[in-house]
């Protein structure tokens, strides 16, 4: 049976200013877990995470979604500076694309 909080988004990096590596799970940025073993990180907060949804589920309070079943529309506003705006539509008409595309281009580099 997979729980909703195997959905979750957990990665492992290392700390430097820990000396450890620390698991993370971006629906909850508040958590973490320290270890000098990078499964055991993970494994420690995927189990803290599990605690925080069942004690939330248990209080009636509402916990996040996974960021892997949500659904995106593709779009989203950014505001920029005016000059910033202004290079960019002239890289666009230089190039013979749209805004949109010379914006999306950037974003996924």
């Amino acid at each position: 049976m997979i729980l909703e909080t195997d959905k979750y988004t957990y990665r492992v990096t290392w700390s430097e200013e820990d000396g450890e590596f620390v698991g993370l799970c971006a629906e909850f940025p508040s958590l973490s877990w320290l270890s000098d073993d990078p499964e055991e990180a993970l494994k420690r907060v995927r189990s803290l995470v599990k605690e925080c949804v069942e004690e939330m589920v248990q209080s009636g309070e509402i916990f996040p979604s996974p960021i892997s079943t949500r659904q995106y529309s593709g779009k989203f506003m950014v505001r920029v500076p005016p000059e910033v705006h202004r290079q960019l539509a002239t890289e666009a008409a230089e190039s013979g694309v749209s805004l949109n595309r010379i914006a999306s281009a950037k974003l996924a580099q």
